[in-house]
């Protein structure tokens, strides 16, 4: 059988972080931090976030309203990874007609009107030859959450909601759709709501890279190791753990906290419902390893492989 730190590496998700490597260095080179969830840029005394989603292509073919959806649901996660709160979105929809746009436009319209986060604009081709979408989204931060400020010491904590089902043959988990609009909105507000009190330094949106693959991101980002404790990944009941952890799961968040903020960080995502526990500890061993009560298993070695190789610069843009 298969090591779980193998069929983790061999996730398609994980493969789409993995490609960014070669593309990174043609971004502004030296000039920009990449790496975060959003593009962070100093206005006032806060940051305005600037990020985008596209998404693959079987993905808008097999189930285009989830799609729009997860236009705006996605982007929304992103910004409030960064400690800010969603302003507006604009979308760039491609189809073969408008009868195969319709579904993808109903998801993200009914998203916005959810979440409630405008959509302002965009662009629709409807003569493609396949369907593709892109949405980007604008927002603000008082007080910012990075990726590269977790640091040695600090308690990794995972905040899922676990109030939802798999989409049918996929990895997506969706805790969202058929929910309460004000429920949905509560759980967002954490992320800025912690932020603003200093009780966390670094976070980051779990992605379709899955919960190990975004631990991995984060400790590439802050240049440090995370040691990833499988017995307390909040979990499904039923779920398979490998299935769960290269997962998206549309609400969930890798965050760094010292010790002494955990509790008030986890009780803060318990009084909305969303399930938080510290699940791992970072050090500086630049290694994420999976820990069983059967043993320790290395999942990526920093040390001796980059994953995304991200720049370490300092940025002209973000200033965090």
């Amino acid at each position: 059988m298969r090591s779980l730190a193998a069929t983790l590496r061999a996730g398609r998700g994980l493969a789409h972080k993995a490609d960014l490597q070669s593309v990174l260095p043609h971004l502004n080179p030296g000039r920009v931090r990449n790496g975060d969830d959003c593009a962070a840029i100093p206005d006032g005394d806060g940051h305005l976030l600037f990020a985008i989603e596209g998404f693959v292509e079987d993905f808008v073919t097999a189930d285009p309203y989830f799609a729009g959806y997860c236009g705006v649901m996605v982007n929304a996660s992103d910004v409030c990874a960064m400690g800010g709160r969603p302003i507006a979105v604009v979308d760039a929809v491609w189809s073969c007609g408008h009868d195969r746009a319709a579904p993808l436009l109903r998801g993200l319209s009914d998203a916005a009107a959810i979440y409630g986060i405008p959509v302002v604009g965009g662009h629709t081709n409807l003569r493609a030859s396949s369907g593709q979408l892109a949405v980007a989204i604008l927002g603000r931060a008082s007080a910012l959450l990075t990726s590269f400020d977790a640091m040695p010491g600090d308690v990794l904590v995972a905040a899922i909601d676990l109030r939802g089902t798999f989409r049918p043959g996929t990895p997506y988990w969706d805790a969202s759709t058929g929910r309460a609009p004000a429920e949905l909105r509560a759980a967002l507000e954490i992320l800025p709501l912690l932020a603003e009190a200093g009780f966390c330094r670094a976070a980051k949106d779990i992605s379709m890279a899955g919960l190990a693959g975004t631990a991995l991101m984060l400790a590439e980002a802050s240049g440090i190791g995370i040691a990833l404790d499988m017995e307390r990944i909040p979990l499904p009941p039923g779920t398979d753990l490998a299935a769960w952890l290269s997962a998206f799961p549309s609400y969930g968040f890798l965050l760094s906290v010292r010790p002494a903020h955990v509790a008030r960080v986890c009780d803060a995502f318990a009084a909305v419902g969303v399930a938080a526990a510290g699940i791992g500890t970072c050090n500086d061993t630049r290694r994420v390893t999976l820990n069983t009560v059967d043993g320790s298993e290395v999942f990526w070695d920093l040390c001796t492989e980059d994953f995304m190789n991200v720049t370490v610069h300092e940025s002209t843009v973000q200033d965090a």
